[in-house]
This record gives C-alpha cells, structure tokens and sequence, in this order.
C-alpha cells in the first residue's frame, strides 16, 4: 500500500513492522533533551503514537484523542513520536495544557523512522503511524495510515486496549 501526502505517492523508509514482530528498540530525545529509549519505559502497554508534525490539526487532534482517551487505562502509557524539535513539542504540550503528555524527537537520529519503516524521504516528517506494544514488546497491534492527512482508526486502537485490558 502506498503512503500518500496530499494525495501525491511518498517514498517511506525503513523497515515496516508487522502484527507479531519484537518492537525494536529505539533512542529518541525527551522535551527536556534527554535521550529514551524503548526499554526505559515499563508500562504493561504502549502505545506508540507517530505524527508528521504535533502542529498541524490532524496530529494535534491524535496525541490529544489518543491520550485523552487512555488516561483512564491502568498501565498503558501513549508516546507521541515525531521528527519536530523537542522545543516545539514542549511548546505544543505547554500551550495545550497537556504537560503530562510523553512526546519523543526522533529530528536528530531517525533512528525509530527507520526501526518502524515511518521516515518519509521528501520531508523527513514521519509517516503517520499507530504502534501497540504488550509487556513482552511484541507489536500486537498496528496502523500505518495511507493518506498522511488522514486520521488513524481511533475507535480500533481504543477497543483493542478495553478487550487487552478487560
């Protein structure tokens, strides 16, 4: 399936994921500048939401939705990755009230871009993606969203984690 931006085709690197496959580890920068990594979090689920840019409407729209909706689910934590700097992302969490928000940069390495097959070459932005790790960080769901502009299935990501959690 191609990955389209406004509706013209884009060429996404990296390696796609797919149901049942080991999340790789990856490192990425903190608001505060401090280098995460897949290991440093140990939440019984993640979800691990990618965004082109947290401020266009479509990605602000996500990491709030996403993370608006699963504050309730005991031991699910949702990570909003993207290729902003993470002075923007502070900036984005600050001025929308959500300072609890985890948001990771992957500007400077690429590193998960090109772990989860999300680096869009044209732009360096990140496909828009949705990512849900189990305990053992084994990919037990995922969404790659054709048209970048378009929204991920929210209603899906939500009930997966009611029946995972249940």
């Amino acid at each position: 399936m191609p990955t389209t931006a406004g509706g013209q085709k884009v060429t996404v690197k990296g390696e796609r994921k797919k149901i049942g496959d080991v999340a790789p580890d990856f490192h990425a920068i903190d608001r505060d500048m401090n280098e995460k990594r897949l290991k440093d979090f140990e939440d019984k689920y993640l979800v691990l939401s990618v965004v082109p840019s947290i401020d266009t409407g479509v990605c602000d729209f996500q990491t709030k939705k996403f993370n608006q909706a699963l504050e309730a689910f005991d031991d699910v934590k949702v990570i909003t990755i993207s290729n902003d700097l993470p002075f923007a992302q502070k900036r984005w969490c600050a001025g929308a009230g959500m300072e609890h928000v985890v948001t990771l940069s992957d500007h400077r390495d690429l590193d998960f871009a090109m772990k989860y097959g999300t680096l869009i070459s044209e732009t360096r932005l990140q496909a828009r993606s949705v990512f849900i790790l189990d305990e053992d960080r084994k990919i037990v769901y995922l969404e790659y969203v054709e048209e970048i502009s378009n929204h991920p299935d929210y209603d899906a990501v939500i009930d997966y984690l009611k029946r995972a959690t249940a």
